[in-house]
């Protein structure tokens, strides 16, 4: 006689999403699961443009982690997002652990793809700020536009509108790209 080994199916949507193959595109965002296609080519330029000057400053004056997407960060458990560059100071990294960042990063980054863009700049920037991000930025990368806000007692106030340039308050820097 055989015996079956009972497998519990999931009940939570943070439970399905553990359950997704690595590299699985998808997000939780206002406990819903959200999924996407790999971005397109001009999304992936500018995201590895940006990565790099913001990486190699971060690294040269050892202010903390940077990450780039995908990388699960997990704000709570309704509310599990992948940005496309994020950046945690030194006394952050503990919150580091093997499935991803558990926390709000300091520095959040977002390269707009047109399935994605309504939930980056509404959605995710309203949960980024509930959360505590310090600063996030949103990237047209079509147009080289860059929106960003910083968090101020709690709620985010608007950054400069550039092309091509982050304006960095939290790293007192500017990153062009």
């Amino acid at each position: 006689m055989c015996m079956e080994t009972m497998v519990r199916p999931p009940k939570t949507i943070l439970e399905v999403y553990q359950s997704l193959p690595e590299g699985t595109l998808c997000q939780i965002i206002n406990n819903q699961l959200i999924m996407s296609p790999a971005p397109a080519d001009i999304h992936q330029k500018a995201l590895g443009k940006i990565f790099l000057v913001i990486a190699d400053f971060i690294e040269k004056k050892q202010l903390g982690e940077t990450r780039s997407g995908p990388s699960d960060v997990y704000l709570s458990k309704k509310n599990v997002f992948q940005p496309d560059i994020y950046f945690v100071t030194n006394e952050n990294v503990k919150k580091f652990k093997e499935d991803g960042f558990h926390g709000a990063p300091d520095l959040v980054i977002e390269v707009l793809s047109p399935s994605a863009a309504k939930y980056d700049l509404e959605d995710k920037k309203d949960i980024y700020e509930q959360y505590g991000v310090k600063e996030y930025w949103c990237v047209e990368p079509q147009a080289k536009s860059v929106q960003g806000w910083s968090l101020v007692n709690g709620e985010f106030v608007s950054l400069s509108d550039d092309k091509a340039i982050i304006k960095s308050k939290l790293l007192k820097k500017e990153f062009p790209f």
